[in-house]
């Protein structure tokens, strides 16, 4: 059976890096650098992908390549800009006027509780739900035991949740 190349097997999972790079970074422009840089980096280290995980396998690679861009930047734990909120929606076109505002409101208000979690906590989420990673694939990708990231994810939906609230009711709960 041949092998498949690296434009087979990995080019699929673009869009899945970019948009996990995204909500790693905060922003366009450092995602698309960090998805660059872990392409040429998956490009260079294709013939250790083992198995058909490709998707886990980049991932992980962007996940490095951010902490290693970041920390170095930072001195530091990696830190992020201010994000483009008018990037990436998608705004139900039958909607009314009404429901769109309605629509564009809560999405910028999730997005911002999510933006506000810890990194720990916002990649776990991204990975599971937005990225739809199994456990034991967000494991591998973030390098921690399954029961770890149950854990976080748990505290992360509660977090969110809470914030959540919070900025239903107006209250002024913080992310602590």
């Amino acid at each position: 059976m041949p092998r498949l190349s690296f434009e087979e097997v990995v080019l699929p999972h673009l869009d899945a890096a970019f948009n996990y790079a995204r909500w790693l970074t905060k922003n366009d422009v450092d995602a698309q650098d960090v998805v660059q840089d872990a392409y040429v980096r998956a490009l260079r280290f294709f013939s250790s992908l083992r198995g058909d995980d490709a998707r886990a396998w980049l991932l992980t690679i962007v996940r490095h390549t951010w902490y290693g861009r970041f920390q170095r930047r930072a001195g530091g734990a990696p830190t992020a800009v201010v994000v483009d909120t008018d990037t990436n929606d998608r705004p139900d076109e039958r909607l009314d006027p009404e429901a769109l505002v309605i629509q564009r409101q809560t999405v910028d208000t999730v997005r911002q509780a999510l933006e506000a979690l810890p990194a720990d906590f916002r990649e776990v989420l991204v990975l599971r739900e937005l990225e739809g990673l199994s456990y034991k694939e967000i494991a591998t990708v973030v390098g921690i035991p399954v029961g770890t990231v149950m854990s976080r994810l748990a505290r992360a939906r509660a977090r969110l949740q809470d914030a959540l609230a919070t900025s239903h009711t107006g209250g002024d709960r913080g992310l602590s």
